[in-house]
């Protein structure tokens, strides 16, 4: 008598099966999507801090460098790696 209770799906037995894994799918999904967009920014960020601001603090570190009368190596070059090979917009 038992084995027919547990061969018969019912409403309740799939919702009881599906919503606890139809809830973890969707934070799973949250969490990867969160976890793309901060890669995404971490990028955006150092992309600008080198072509926006490292130009400027070599120009200050000349001048003051000039100021005091020392002599300065070449600065180096930003050079980027694409790992992806892939353009991004």
């Amino acid at each position: 008598m038992l084995s027919h209770v547990f061969t018969q799906p019912t409403v309740t037995g799939l919702l009881t099966m599906f919503l606890p894994v139809s809830v973890q799918f969707v934070l799973f999904l949250r969490w990867l999507h969160r976890r793309m967009r901060t890669d995404e920014i971490v990028h955006d960020c150092v992309r600008d801090i080198a072509l926006n601001h490292l130009p400027h603090i070599y120009t200050s570190l000349l001048a003051i460098s000039a100021k005091q009368g020392i002599t300065l190596h070449e600065l180096p070059m930003i050079h980027f790696v694409d790992l992806n090979s892939r353009r991004r917009s």
